[in-house]
């Protein structure tokens, strides 16, 4: 994740492996992604913030509840790692390959298939889903099966890169 990839250059942190950012051109997969289901609904890129932010704006303006699974979260385990390390979470850090999309529930399978098949989206997930409960808020579903709430992040990891 490009966050952490950053981040460590920057600060000169070394964590016993190579971490490298996921930036990536991400033209290619949103076209995979229309040509499966020209109904997506709202597709967002996790660079401001990664998934929290991007998951927490999105239920705020659309006024619905979002629930994820953290255990489907594709997550490097070297990433994953250097984040316990910091202290810090996962959905906090940015990406600058990755998007979100929201798409009608009976098209969720054509659009993995389509996404997994690129490059760019071979670690493709369904992660979570719309719900009518807790409107505006978004929750996880935790690693030991219970949930949190998930809050926009309180300040920039990294200044402005570009």
């Amino acid at each position: 994740m490009h966050g952490i990839a950053v981040l460590s250059v920057r600060d000169g942190l070394e964590f016993g492996t190579e971490i490298r950012s996921d930036t990536a051109p991400l033209n290619g997969l949103v076209a995979a992604m229309l040509a499966a289901c020209p109904d997506v609904h709202v597709m967002r890129d996790l660079t401001r913030g990664g998934l929290a932010a991007c998951l927490c704006e999105l239920a705020e303006t659309a006024g619905v509840g979002i629930e994820f699974d953290e255990r489907v979260v594709p997550v490097p385990d070297p990433v994953r790692a250097a984040c316990g390390f910091l202290g810090l979470d996962p959905v906090h850090v940015a990406n600058e390959g990755k998007l979100v999309a929201f798409v009608p529930a009976d098209a969720a399978s054509d659009v993995l298939a389509a996404t997994t098949a690129t490059v760019e989206g071979a670690e493709s997930a369904v992660i979570g889903r719309i719900v009518e409960e807790h409107l505006g808020v978004v929750v996880a579903r935790t690693g030991i099966g219970g949930t949190r709430v998930v809050d926009r992040p309180l300040g920039e990891q990294l200044p402005r890169i570009c």
